[in-house]
């Protein structure tokens, strides 16, 4: 019998949930984070589906790993899993992991109040604000985002025709903003986002293969970003951000925060500096910004930055057990 230990430390972004496995992840080949989380896919695919299917984990669960860096100027290294996959980037989990591995002394910053993290994206840097161990926030300067289609027309069976946009924030989103048959995220309704965005995303896929013009293997859309209107006083947009199989993101999303901030200034409507306070479906925020224009493979882009905050909620010593029958996960619906 082997029984396979993952120590985590448990927590979550803006509602969402992030597990940082500190002990028990595997050693992983490449030359970058990229490449690793190749290796990984191939290899070690079914760690994650018993980490973050039932009966270890649930429909939204999300969280990673961290590496020594494959580049002198990182400090650390990311590998992110979550329902849906290994993502080249996830926001909402690099807000989570850095918190709990800076107030864990997992990670030691060459500058106080900087952090340079390899992700399989490429090379990000986040500021931070430290108060008495406790992390207070986070803010991301994610890898570079732009718009890549303008104006897919689907037919959804049972719903309407929608006009799609896609962008990508460091996964590619499929952006629906309120138009013909979709009014609005209260009016739609968590049930019907689930019933429906499956479909979209199949449609849209059909339609439409996005491939990152520097890093061939990031492609395809992944997630639906619904768009919607501000709730709540002082934000400046809503959003529920669909992924995995049946999940909404309980965070606003810091990489569909990124590629909506993409779209935004491809299309006229978010200035260079301006912030953007993005709504989750639960109400958490984070607060968005174009922070520069750059190119993307010889593409208009930008530079977004997200900021955002997360609680630790307890250590977790999960074990996955050869001769459990339910080892490697599973999922219901």
């Amino acid at each position: 019998m082997a029984r396979h230990v993952f120590r985590c430390i448990d927590g979550h972004t803006a509602g969402n949930p992030v597990r940082l496995v500190i002990e028990g992840g595997p050693e992983l080949t490449g030359d970058s984070m990229s490449a690793r989380r190749q290796d990984f896919m191939v290899r070690y695919d079914w760690i994650r589906t018993g980490l973050c299917f039932e009966p270890r984990g649930h429909d939204m669960m999300s969280g990673g790993f961290l590496y020594p860096p494959t580049t002198a100027e990182a400090d650390v290294g990311i590998l992110f899993i979550e329902t849906s996959g290994c993502l080249p980037m996830c926001g909402h989990g690099t807000i989570g992991m850095i918190t709990f591995a800076l107030e864990h002394g997992l990670i030691k910053p060459r500058t106080p109040g900087k952090v340079v993290a390899e992700v399989p994206a490429g090379v990000i840097k986040l500021d931070y604000v430290q108060d008495g161990g406790r992390v207070r926030s986070v803010r991301i300067r994610n890898v570079p985002s732009y718009l890549a289609q303008q104006g897919i027309e689907i037919d959804v069976p049972g719903f309407g025709p929608l006009t799609i946009d896609v962008a990508y924030g460091g996964n590619f989103y499929a952006i629906i903003e309120p138009q013909g048959p979709y009014t609005g995220l209260d009016d739609l309704g968590a049930a019907r986002i689930l019933q429906l965005s499956p479909v979209i995303r199949t449609l849209v896929r059909e339609a439409f293969t996005p491939v990152h013009p520097v890093d061939p293997t990031i492609r395809g859309v992944s997630h639906l970003l619904w768009a919607d209107k501000p709730k709540g006083e002082g934000a400046d947009g809503r959003n529920a951000v669909f992924y995995g199989d049946k999940a909404i993101d309980r965070s606003p999303c810091g990489t569909g925060t990124s590629a909506r901030l993409a779209h935004l200034h491809a299309t006229g409507r978010l200035p260079v500096g301006q912030a953007f306070v993005h709504e989750s479906y639960i109400g958490s925020r984070f607060i968005g910004r174009v922070e520069a224009e750059t190119e993307v493979g010889g593409r208009p882009g930008i530079i977004p930055s997200v900021e955002g905050s997360a609680i630790a909620t307890g250590l977790n010593e999960i074990w996955i057990d050869d001769e459990d029958v339910f080892a490697h996960g599973f999922q219901v619906l």
